[in-house]
């Protein structure tokens, strides 16, 4: 495994500590009840993938009409 790769998982699992560390302290510290917690995290990952989603279809919408546009430019 390469410096960089170790590093880049590195990383990654301190960031996952974190949020780990911050979504407890949430609950037990503030009194957030885990299900409050866990309708949170469902309502970002549909948003956070609707957005993705969405971002997509604009794209491939974009490339669509990009290449019929030049098709209809050669002829």
């Amino acid at each position: 495994m390469s410096k960089a790769s170790r590093r880049f998982h590195r990383t990654l699992l301190l960031g996952l500590a974190a949020l780990a560390a911050l979504v407890w302290v949430a609950v037990e510290q503030f009194g957030i009840a885990r299900q409050d917690m866990v309708d949170l995290l469902l309502g970002t990952l549909m948003i956070a993938g609707g957005a993705i989603a969405l971002a997509a279809l604009c794209a491939v919408i974009w490339i669509g009409l990009r290449k019929l546009l030049q098709r209809g430019s050669d002829r």
